[in-house]
This record gives structure tokens, C-alpha cells and sequence, in this order.
């Protein structure tokens, strides 16, 4: 699937929200920190919004800042959800839920991130959960990604691997033309040893690159390949990017 923007990358713009923090007393634990991430990434919701809801953990961390912020604030939402695991935990704290299906259009999306560099460009799929990620993303008017600054590199795919959504159907075939790519994977298996499928049913390679990849081309290698569902190369959907610096977030935007 192609991301919603075509456009060249452009170097993104920096700024520091630390008037966004929670703090308490001089130190800031690791769970204030990442609260206060969320905090910062739910901040602009405002009733009459559908909001869609990434996958993972520091997805998850969104879910329960934007679950505080409709108690607090009375917010009047409606809520995507981009995994079976993050529709759970939204039930689970009261947020209402809407089928995709019946949703035209996203005014926001609120989701983590494995990777992302300075380019705005961002690694997605650990969870296996990119292609509707990719979906919500597409489907939205604005995008904010969550990350700490461990995950932030010169170019993604230099601390994570790539993961590339595959049918089972004609599995050895894809991976035949994955090669031909240059490209090696391994395909991802749970903790009892069988293949991990994603929510869709779909297997996961992945697939550790070497750095001198050009990524927008490598995307449309990988979105030509009929076995290929997704990949996690997200080049240009991320809006914005905040990225928690031990107690400033910093903002990147395009």
C-alpha cells in the first residue's frame, strides 16, 4: 500500500514542549516521562473528532492519556482502533469505538514508533500491525507518532529491521523476489515457535538492511510485489513527531 503523500521529504521543524511535562518535585520517573509523551500527543483532541488509535506500546500509553483526557474534559470523540490488542484496551478504559469501515475520514491519529529519523521518516511493525496502521494513516487528516530518543537515527533501518507483511499464499515465490531485491529476511515466529500471524493473517519478514538503501525506492520495489501486503517504511504520513528527551519532549513537524 502507497502512504498518502507523495511529495518530497523535507527537513522537519524543531521545537521543545516542555511546559508539557508532569513533573513532581525535581526527578521525572520513566512512567511520568512517557505519560507526559502521551499527554502531549492527545492534546489538541477536541470534541467531535474521530481519532484512530495506533498499535504497540507507546500507542497504548496514547489510549490511556486520550481515556483521562475524555473523563477530565467531558470530550464528545469517536475512536479507530488499529489492532485487536489497542480495540481492547479501549474498551477497556470506556472510549467509544467506531468501525473503520463506516468512517470516511480520520481527523487524527495518535501512534508510537519502532524508528524514526530527522527526515520524519518513520520504522513501523514490530507489533505486525502496519498494515492497518498504514490504513488509519492514510485515512487521516493529521498524524503524531510517539517515540523516546532511543529510537531516533540518522536513517531508519539502522536500529530496527524491516518488517515486510506477507501472504501465506506463494510464500516461497515473495521471498524468491524479495531476494532478488538484495534483500534477506527471517520470518517471524511467536514464543511457541509457529509462525506469528498478524491480525489480518498474514506472515511477517523481517529483514535487517545495510544502510545504503534508498528507501523510497525500496517501498515501491516492495509495494510492486503482488505477495506483499505492507512493509513497515512509513516515509511520509508522520505530521508530526514527538520525542521525549528525559524530561522535554521535542516536536518535529513538517
Amino acid at each position: 500500500m502507497h502512504g498518502r503523500r507523495t511529495c518530497g521529504v523535507r527537513r522537519a521543524r524543531s521545537t521543545l514542549e516542555s511546559s508539557l511535562l508532569w513533573r513532581r518535585g525535581s526527578a521525572l520517573s520513566e512512567q511520568d516521562v512517557v505519560d507526559a509523551l502521551a499527554q502531549a500527543a492527545v492534546a489538541n483532541i477536541v470534541s467531535g473528532m474521530i481519532v484512530g488509535l495506533g498499535a504497540g506500546r507507546t500507542a497504548a500509553r496514547g489510549v490511556r492519556a486520550l481515556a483521562e483526557r475524555v473523563r477530565d474534559d467531558k470530550l464528545d470523540i469517536q475512536c479507530v482502533a488499529a489492532s485487536n490488542a489497542t480495540e481492547a484496551l479501549a474498551r477497556e478504559l470506556g472510549l467509544p469505538l467506531t468501525d473503520f469501515a463506516l468512517v470516511e475520514e480520520i481527523d487524527i491519529l495518535i501512534d508510537g514508533a519502532d524508528e524514526v529519523d530527522k527526515d520524519m521518516r518513520v520504522m513501523k511493525g514490530s507489533r505486525g500491525a502496519m498494515t492497518r496502521e498504514r490504513m488509519l494513516a492514510w485515512a487521516s487528516r493529521h498524524c503524531v507518532f510517539m517515540v523516546d530518543e532511543q529510537k531516533v537515527s540518522d536513517k531508519i533501518g539502522t536500529l530496527t529491521s524491516l518488517p515486510v507483511a506477507l501472504m501465506a499464499f506463494g510464500l516461497s515465490s515473495t521471498r524468491r523476489a524479495i531476494r532478488d531485491l538484495g534483500l534477506n529476511g527471517v520470518c517471524r515466529r511467536d514464543l511457541d515457535g509457529n509462525f506469528f500471524l498478524t491480525d489480518n493473517g498474514n506472515l511477517v519478514l523481517d529483514i535487517k538492511l545495510n544502510g545504503q538503501e534508498d528507501l523510497e525506492h525500496l517501498a515501491a520495489q516492495l509495494n510492486d510485489l503482488p505477495g506483499v501486503i505492507d512493509h513497515g517504511l512509513f516515509l511520509s504520513e508522520a505530521d508530526v513527531i514527538l520525542i521525549d528527551h528525559k524530561g522535554e519532549v521535542e516536536r518535529l513537524e513538517r
